[in-house]
C-alpha cells in the first residue's frame, strides 16, 4: 500500500545536491576574499597634540598634525596646523602649514599661511606664502621651487660662512598690523 519515495533516501543523488548548491552561490568567506574595494580609505583624522602637552625632541609623520602645546624640536609633516596658543621652537618642514601661533625657527613649506594670530621668528623659505593682517613676523622670506629639499639652503650657509661672507637673503621685518 505505502511504497518508499526515493526524494528523502541516502545516496548519490542526496550527495550531489550540495555541491550544486555550492557551486552556485559561493561560501562567504570566498566571497569576501575575492572582493576588492574600489573606493580609496578614507583618509584619518590629524594628529591632535593637546595644549597641556609639551614635547622635547623631533616629530615626524607622513600624515597630519596639529598642535595646540609646546614642541621643543623640529617638526616634520604633510599637513602641519598650529593653534593659537602653540608654541614651537625648532624647524618645520610640511608641504601645507598653517600659522596661528608662535614659531621660533626656520619654516619650511610648499604653501605657508600666517593668519593674523601667528607671530613667528625665523626664515620662511615657501613656493607660495599669504600672510593675514594682523600676523607678526620677523625674518626672512625666500621662494623656492622645492622649498622642501634641505640640502640647497644648508649648502648656500655653509659656502658662505666658509668664504668669509655672510649669506645676505632679503632681510626683512614685516608686521601686518593696521
Amino acid at each position: 500500500m505505502f511504497s518508499r519515495s526515493k526524494i528523502h533516501a541516502p545516496g548519490p543523488k542526496a550527495a550531489q545536491e550540495p555541491e550544486k548548491a555550492s557551486a552556485v552561490a559561493p561560501s562567504p568567506a570566498k566571497a569576501a576574499a575575492d572582493y576588492a574595494p574600489t573606493t580609496p580609505k578614507a583618509k584619518p583624522p590629524a594628529s591632535v597634540l593637546s595644549a597641556d602637552l609639551t614635547v622635547v625632541g623631533n616629530i615626524r609623520t607622513t600624515g597630519d598634525i596639529q598642535i595646540e602645546g609646546t614642541v621643543e624640536g623640529d617638526v616634520r609633516a604633510h599637513l602641519l596646523t598650529i593653534g593659537e596658543n602653540a608654541r614651537i621652537k625648532g624647524e618645520i618642514v610640511a608641504d601645507d602649514v598653517v600659522v596661528n601661533g608662535r614659531v621660533i625657527g626656520r619654516v619650511r613649506g610648499l604653501k605657508v599661511r600666517l593668519t593674523s594670530t601667528a607671530r613667528v621668528e625665523g626664515d620662511i623659505i615657501h613656493k607660495t606664502i599669504a600672510i593675514e593682517s594682523g600676523a607678526h613676523f620677523e625674518g626672512s622670506v625666500q621662494r623656492q621651487e622645492d622649498p622642501l629639499s634641505l640640502g640647497t639652503a644648508k649648502a648656500n650657509g655653509m659656502a658662505a660662512a666658509a668664504s668669509g661672507k655672510g649669506a645676505a637673503p632679503e632681510s626683512r621685518t614685516t608686521n601686518a598690523t593696521q
